[in-house]
């Protein structure tokens, strides 16, 4: 099945990690990493394991030194509080300021979590970014077209034989395309939500993650959650 969508002429494809690619452009794009999001947690007497961003992280480094794209774009809440970056390991830090040294041009778009993402690690940070016809935001903007966003952390569920399946998805309905969150602990949304739907055409479609492919279903064939 064929994955790819067009948005303005552009082709992208949808990477079964969540991520999206611009071959074109030798572009990769990744949505709410929420880097720490464990130790924020864990702070308020939450619990988590504490080894999201180093999940998160290998995966980043994976898709880089497999595509090795030119240029990376992370569309907001990258990091999940201000002070994020003082609470990262050692090691993490390492590894994420290698991964944007081997980039030639690596993008922090700001998001509501980090309005004002650290410096240090190497990159551009920007509030919005236009490339060619399309506009890489981190939160969807009603009626915008050509426009890539996050922040929703969309997932989508569909009944198939003997099972119900709920993954994260990309969301797109041919002028707007809201990625899935890539963080290991960022969790979802389901796309029929109105606070994603409403800010999709009614015959919306989702490509969804699942046992290492992406799947493309109408929103016809989708489920809501239950109350």
């Amino acid at each position: 099945m064929d994955t790819t969508m067009t948005l303005r002429g552009a082709a992208l494809a949808p990477d079964p990690s969540g991520a999206l690619v611009w071959p074109a452009e030798r572009t990769l794009v990744v949505a709410d990493l929420h880097l720490e999001k464990g130790s924020a947690f864990a702070a308020r007497g939450r619990m988590l394991p504490p080894y999201d961003t180093r999940a998160t992280l290998g995966r980043l480094a994976e898709l880089v030194e497999r595509l090795a794209p030119e240029r990376v774009i992370c569309l907001g809440d990258s990091f999940h509080d201000r002070r994020a970056a003082s609470r990262m390991e050692a090691g993490d830090v390492t590894r994420l300021r290698d991964l944007t040294g081997r980039v030639a041009d690596w993008l922090w778009v700001t998001g509501n979590h980090d309005p004002e993402p650290p410096e240090g690690f190497g990159g551009r940070i920007l509030d919005e970014l236009t490339l060619g016809p399309l506009t890489f935001r981190h939160e969807a903007v009603p009626g915008a077209v050509g426009e890539l966003s996050g922040h929703l952390h969309p997932v989508a569920a569909v009944v198939v034989p003997g099972r119900r399946v709920r993954e994260r998805c990309f969301a797109f309905d041919g002028g707007k395309l809201i990625l899935p969150a890539f963080g290991a602990f960022a969790g979802g949304l389901n796309v029929l939500d109105p606070a994603v739907s409403g800010l999709l055409a009614a015959r919306f479609e989702v490509h969804l993650l699942a046992r290492g492919k992406v799947h493309r279903f109408p929103r016809s064939r989708l489920s809501p959650d239950k109350a």
